[in-house]
């Protein structure tokens, strides 16, 4: 049973209590991946760059639960869980909630011309992400992706959390966006570490709004390669000051498609305000809008930020992790998907898990499942 983070009890109707939890930063953070194979070897040390191509045995499937509020409920047990595979229950042979799993994390920066604006809190936020993913201990590893007219891999995988904000320090934005191209990188070109993609697993976390306007590689294309390389893709929007952009639906879908979730950090700064958008005059009734450069302004955004980062790595050490292993034909065809539907005997919660998964490796030479 894990310990009660402390917050609200819940009931539930078995009558055991349920602790929910407050998001909060926490100095040591372990990262899930969500729904996925194994029985996959480890990889040699002479391959740091080898791809793991393996057909389903197990099924892992990391999942997230909050109650209506956003709050983790965080002492559930296996009996309070019900997998579906393509509608089928399946029996959960492995239950773990453990806060302290190994991760390899992928920050992914928009360098295109719509952060130039705010790009001093986007740098804030994607080395408060670094600062807290990597704490310096070997089992926790991360690299740098840059995305501008195009993708590159500034630090290869690494345990060294100041190798990469040393290099987040000196990007300065420009140019296009090719974020799919980007997310494409992440999953093929840098370095694995021995043991990937059951521990430590693997997490993207995309530091843009979603836009791309310059990748080779289509929407479709990288989802069904995250989804085979058994990547959580999560969101820190750039989006500011109640602006809207037309591609936050993509952000979206890679987050939701891939079990992660997206958070909007300098977007709700005047939520509260009369109009609910930077747009509002100070002296309005029922205006509280913030003034730039006065200490409540600069207060209100490094909250926001914080509480932003604190939700992603409170999602990801509150992760419960199930294994079943399905009943799946080996004479499947390659590009079979199959579904997940994850249920918890509990009313009133929210349960954010991959929504399915590919069970068999592609045959040699395929790219992107074509």
């Amino acid at each position: 049973m894990p310990k009660s983070r402390g917050g609200l009890k819940l009931a539930p109707p078995c009558g055991r209590m349920v602790s929910i939890g407050v998001p909060m930063i926490r100095p040591v953070v372990a990262l899930s991946i969500c729904a996925f194979v194994f029985c996959a070897p480890a990889i040699p040390q002479d391959q740091p760059n080898a791809r793991i191509q393996i057909n389903v045995n197990e099924v892992i499937v990391p999942v997230t639960v909050t109650d209506d509020k956003g709050r983790f409920v965080s002492n559930l047990e296996a009996k309070d869980f019900r997998v579906l595979d393509e509608g089928k229950p399946q029996r959960i042979e492995f239950f773990s909630h453990s806060e302290k799993q190994p991760i390899v994390v992928g920050f992914l920066l928009d360098m295109s011309n719509n952060t130039r604006n705010y790009w001093k809190r986007y740098q804030e936020s994607m080395m408060e992400l670094v600062w807290n993913l990597l704490p310096g201990d070997p089992r926790y590893s991360g690299y740098l992706v840059s995305y501008g007219n195009n993708a590159e891999v500034l630090v290869n995988t690494t345990t060294d959390s100041d190798k990469i904000v040393d290099e987040i320090r000196k990007m300065k934005p420009g140019g296009g966006a090719a974020l799919y191209d980007a997310i494409y990188d992440a999953c093929t070109k840098r370095e694995v570490v021995r043991g990937e993609p059951y521990e430590p697993r693997r997490v993207i976390i995309v530091m843009g709004d979603g836009h791309d306007n310059a990748s080779s590689k289509s929407l479709d294309q990288v989802i069904e390669i995250a989804q085979r390389n058994l990547v959580t893709i999560y969101g820190m929007s750039t989006m500011a000051y109640g602006f809207d952009s037309p591609d936050s639906g993509n952000l979206e879908r890679l987050a939701a498609e891939t079990g992660g979730h997206v958070e909007y950090p300098l977007n709700t700064i005047y939520k509260d305000t009369a109009a609910g958008t930077y747009f509002c005059n100070p002296s309005d009734e029922g205006c509280y809008a913030y003034k730039v450069g006065t200490g409540g302004y600069e207060a209100v955004i490094s909250g926001s930020i914080i509480r932003a980062v604190g939700a992603i790595s409170g999602d990801v050490t509150t992760q419960y992790v199930l294994r079943y292993i399905p009943d799946v034909d080996p004479d499947d065809k390659p590009k079979q998907y199959r579904r997940i539907k994850v249920e918890v005997n509990l009313p009133g919660v929210v349960i954010r898990a991959r929504h399915g998964y590919y069970p068999n490796g592609l045959p040699a030479g395929a790219v992107n499942g074509q």
